[in-house]
């Protein structure tokens, strides 16, 4: 009994400090674009000239 003495006034420092990170992470934008970079896996880091190159087929000049 005696340690609840102890464990709940730190299990609610810790639970403040907890809600203060959060609010810190809101009001500094961390969450603003959650989206970026699960697209960025999907694009392509090619030019777009390399695509257009790629594309044709090769000619060949047999004689």
């Amino acid at each position: 009994m005696e340690s609840l003495f102890i464990l709940i006034p730190i299990a609610i420092v810790l639970v403040a400090v907890a809600v203060a990170v959060f609010i810190w992470a809101v009001k500094s934008e961390q969450f603003d674009d959650l989206e970026r970079q699960g697209y960025s896996i999907l694009m392509d880091d090619e030019p777009e000239n390399d695509k257009s190159e790629k594309s044709e087929p090769e000619k060949r000049n047999d004689v």
